[in-house]
């Protein structure tokens, strides 16, 4: 088990990288996280959610992710109260008091169940804790950290982030406040995200191995530029103002407060033209060539920041003075519509309606029902997006030109539990044909004629290589510039990076220890 003195130390992209070198080593790994708050999630393939990170450490080790790996998801909907998601469906929502005293104590044997499927599936399951151990005032009902360790009979190695200071403080403060029995699962201590000289550490790696009796299994270097997926919101704080050099693309996501999947722009942010950044207010705007509404686990909430923060109506400025483009995606395009209800108070602790932003003939009402799948299709043929393609005198797009790119291949997936109707379709054009696994194929998205408003369920949209470099050529040309070939492949880029990071931790980590603390025969 892999467990860390705080949060965003690193716990994740370790237990990637290990699941990784694991699967090259030959053996079969799974994760696994028993409880996970987060709103990035991943679509299983029955058409479930897990967090998003448990399903990238499925794709390190190879396998399809399952809700084995993920039984509890925890998704904020506001402050202190959560929808609670577990193997993969809305179980109820949740104050954090309430979780806490009628939840987590039947969460056992949910928890267990899960871990014990995943033991006799694969070789070796790599559990992964959430924050800190030494939580004093949560550890008594903790099913992710030390008690889980304890039920799983499973050894620890602690992982500290020496990069934000303080690390032997937070290793021996954390072993301080672990119970003796709990402290004595603690077999080894990464040290991560080392910028220095090692030999000038190196005194304090001897002294904190002398004085805690563990040894120090690897310092692992800062790697620059992690093009793993993440949960956690806390890495958009370095993606605010974006790329440092030059680009001739500039796109602008909103970053509201319940903002969700925002890996779905993580291909965005690799092409080399295009600078990517999270925005929180008017200021920060600025003039981009498009401003993309993206997912949300409270639309209404996050459509009222819009409005009381000032950008609604920046962005409505930006559109009536250039020629900017206005994407919505899942929350966002919802919030592209003109009403929205919760009649069941189902992103909310009460009944909920709001006007939306109104640039597309839409209404959304939010059922009790979640909708999660996958999806795949292509562009339909009188779409109106601006792929690469050059407008007419009017603004419109030549139809005659669209058959070109109407068999744009897309892919993604869809979490949602609002239902969007539109109520005048010959004002607007359908973007997609796609399909469910195992369905009928169906219109999905819409978008104004002349191409500057679209919106779409579909996340993970931009990792479709073909459409997502002919949508940027279409950027291009309306500031004139010459279009690009495609660039790299999403899916081959991932695989790229799992083996990237795989390789620095193995130069840096002791594996032969680590084998021998999980008591597993190392393979040659």
């Amino acid at each position: 088990m892999l467990q860390g003195t705080a949060s965003d130390v690193g716990k994740s992209v370790i237990t990637t990288a290990l699941c990784r070198i694991f699967k090259q080593d030959g053996f079969r790994p799974a994760p696994f996280k028993s409880q996970n708050m987060a709103l990035n999630s991943y679509v299983t393939a029955d058409g479930k959610e897990i967090g998003r990170a448990q399903g990238a450490q499925a794709e390190a080790c190879g396998i399809e992710a399952t809700t084995d790996m993920n039984p509890i998801l925890i998704k904020p909907v506001r402050d202190m109260h959560s929808q609670i998601v577990v193997h993969g469906v809305p179980f109820a929502q949740m104050s954090a008091s309430d979780y806490r005293q009628h939840f987590l104590p039947e969460a056992k044997q949910t928890v267990m169940d899960a871990l014990n499927r995943l033991r006799e599936a694969y070789d070796i399951v790599l559990m992964e804790g959430a924050g800190s151990p030494a939580e004093i005032n949560l550890k008594d009902r903790d099913i992710v950290n030390m008690n889980l360790a304890g039920w799983a009979d499973a050894p620890v190695i602690l992982i500290s982030d020496i990069d934000r200071g303080g690390v032997f403080a937070s290793i021996v403060g954390t072993l301080e406040l672990l119970e003796p029995h709990e402290a004595a699962r603690v077999k080894g201590f990464i040290i991560n995200k080392f910028r220095g000289d090692l030999s000038l550490l190196q005194p304090g790696l001897d002294w904190l191995e002398e004085r805690t009796g563990i040894p120090v299994l690897g310092v692992l270097p800062y790697i620059r530029d992690i093009q793993i997926e993440a949960e956690d919101s806390v890495v958009l704080d370095s993606l605010r103002h974006g790329k440092s050099e030059q680009t001739e693309l500039d796109i602008a996501v909103i970053r509201y407060p319940r903002i969700s999947n925002f890996t779905d722009f993580d291909a965005l942010l690799r092409e080399p033209d295009v600078n990517v950044r999270y925005v929180t207010s008017p200021e920060e705007l600025g003039r981009p060539d498009a401003i993309i509404l993206p997912g949300t686990k409270d639309t209404i909430g996050d459509l009222i920041f819009l409005r009381e923060s000032g950008l609604e109506r920046a962005i409505l400025n930006d559109m009536e003075r250039q020629a900017v483009q206005l994407v919505g995606i899942c929350g966002g395009y919802q919030m592209l519509g003109r009403h929205l209800k919760d009649p069941f108070a189902v992103e909310a602790n009460q009944i909920q309606e709001a006007e939306g932003i109104g640039l597309l003939p839409l209404s959304t009402t939010f059922l009790q029902h979640k909708q999660t799948v996958r999806a795949s299709g292509t562009v339909q043929p009188l779409h109106p997006f601006r792929l690469g393609e050059k407008a007419n005198a009017d603004g419109n797009i030549d139809k005659a030109t669209q058959t070109s790119t109407a068999s744009v291949p897309v892919n993604g997936y869809e979490i949602h539990m609002g239902v969007t109707k539109c109520h005048e379709p010959e004002q607007v054009t359908a973007l997609f044909e796609i399909a469910h696994a195992g369905g009928e194929p169906f219109l999905e998205g819409w978008g104004t004629s002349d191409g500057n408003v679209w919106g779409t369920y579909l996340h993970g949209l931009f990792e479709s290589d073909r459409f997502r470099r002919s949508w940027l050529n279409g950027l291009r040309e309306a500031k004139g510039l010459a279009p690009l070939e495609e660039t790299y492949s999403a899916d081959e880029r991932k695989e790229m990076e799992f083996d990237r990071v795989a390789a620095s931790l193995r130069t840096s980590l002791d594996m032969k220890r680590v084998y021998e603390i999980m008591g597993v025969m190392q393979r040659e």
